[in-house]
């Protein structure tokens, strides 16, 4: 019971606690910053970033999602007073100096939570060391009556407020913090305008360079593969012209090796194109390629596909891809038993997820993951934001690994 009153109580007083210490250094360096906020932009900066952080811990103690993050003070120069004035965030962040007022109230109650119980207990033995001069619920203590009554009241008032009055004042505090500090409609829709041009940013970039990488890649399987043997393909051919009235057995000879060169070139090609558009999404649809990719796992996968409707083409091969290569890390990589394959359209998105009961340690990056291995995801990720996807990784030490994508399909 008591373990339960600490864990709930705890949390409650230590918000409360930090709550007054800041509030205590705002309403001290407040005066003096206001005075020198004009000539150091700095200082404006500064106490902007004060506000946006105790917006963010009242939202982390409420258990809420984090708020996209708010725009900063705006730029200026030393001693531009207008833009000093025009800037709603500073405005906005000035709120936080009435809030901190209300540090003084929350310390007080944070201490009678933390230390009624205790306090009492120890009063009601070390009484007699002093008589009058120990209190219980703010009276002296003289007489052992004295103490065998007011102990047993000080701590059921210390435990009732650990228990319950300190939460609901931390709830209280964080609420209005977020109500005070929230920004308006106007700054709001800012912060996710430019949060968004910052994803879009960091994913074409990303989607960019992962193109650039497959065309050079293309480009050195064509170079390499497909030319080299069409070179040799018409080498051949000119030599068997050449034998073919010195010669026939020769120059027929010459022929079937350009024909097998033809057909290599061929498969060759084939291998390149299935990287940029799997025939088998075109043939059989993108439930009929992920049955497929299953099919082939030495491991036993568990394929459940709902219904998908129409799938954009791009969104087709990503999502073939996202499987494919999903598949492959769990074959090489992660000694798993068992893998399950997720498909499914909810609303107007792609649900895909891939698990296995594997060792786990997957991680996304270009380097090899957490136990030293080789890993694809990075490419995945690139693939999958570069149609304006999400994908996410879940891939603790011991397992298990999944990752899932969610990627737009239109209305």
């Amino acid at each position: 019971m008591l373990a339960k009153i600490l864990a709930r109580g705890w949390p409650s007083c230590r918000y409360l606690l930090l709550r007054y210490l800041v509030g205590i250094v705002t309403i001290a360096a407040t005066p003096i910053g206001l005075l020198l906020s004009w000539a150091v932009p700095g200082i404006t900066a500064g106490l902007v970033r004060v506000a946006d952080a105790e917006r963010a811990r009242a939202t982390r103690y409420l258990g809420l999602p984090a708020d996209p993050p708010l725009p900063g003070a705006a730029k200026r120069r030393p001693g531009d007073v207008v833009t000093l004035l025009k800037d709603r965030a500073f405005r906005r962040s000035l709120r936080l100096v009435p809030l901190s007022l209300l540090g003084i109230p929350a310390l007080f109650l944070a201490v009678v939570s933390l230390a009624a119980a205790p306090s009492g207990l120890l009063g009601m033995l070390l009484w007699r060391v002093d008589p009058g001069e120990f209190t219980l619920l703010g009276l002296p203590v003289d007489s052992w009556l004295d103490a065998l009554l007011l102990r047993p009241a000080q701590i059921v008032v210390g435990l009732a407020c650990l228990r319950w009055v300190a939460p609901a004042a931390a709830s209280a505090h964080a609420k209005l913090t977020r109500t005070v500090l929230s920004p308006s409609s106007a700054e709001a829709e800012a912060a996710l305008l430019s949060q968004r041009v910052e994803e879009l940013t960091r994913s074409r970039a990303g989607a960019v360079d992962s193109h650039g990488a497959e065309l050079r890649r293309i480009e050195r399987d064509l170079h390499d593969g497909t030319q080299a043997q069409l070179v040799s393909l018409t080498m051949r051919i000119g030599v068997a012209k050449q034998l073919m009235a010195e010669d026939p057995e020769r120059a027929a000879k010459l022929l079937d090796d350009a024909r097998d060169g033809a057909e290599q070139a061929m498969t060759e090609l084939r291998g390149v194109l299935r990287t940029m558009y799997p025939p088998i999404l075109a043939d059989r649809g993108l439930a009929g390629a992920v049955s497929a990719l299953c099919a082939r796992v030495p491991i036993p996968v568990d394929l459940r596909i709902g219904e998908l409707g129409d799938v954009p083409a791009a969104v087709e091969a990503a999502a073939y891809f996202v499987v494919a290569e999903s598949l492959t890390n769990i074959t090489k990589h992660s000694a798993a038993g068992t893998a399950e394959v997720r498909l499914e359209r909810r609303g107007p998105e792609l649900y895909l997820a891939v698990s296995d009961d594997g060792i786990g340690g997957a991680r996304v990056g270009d380097r090899g993951d957490l136990l030293g291995r080789g890993s694809g995801l990075h490419g995945m990720v690139h693939r999958v934001e570069a149609i304006d996807g999400h994908l996410e990784l879940t891939s603790p030490i011991g397992g298990p690994t999944t990752v899932e994508v969610i990627m737009p399909c239109g209305s």
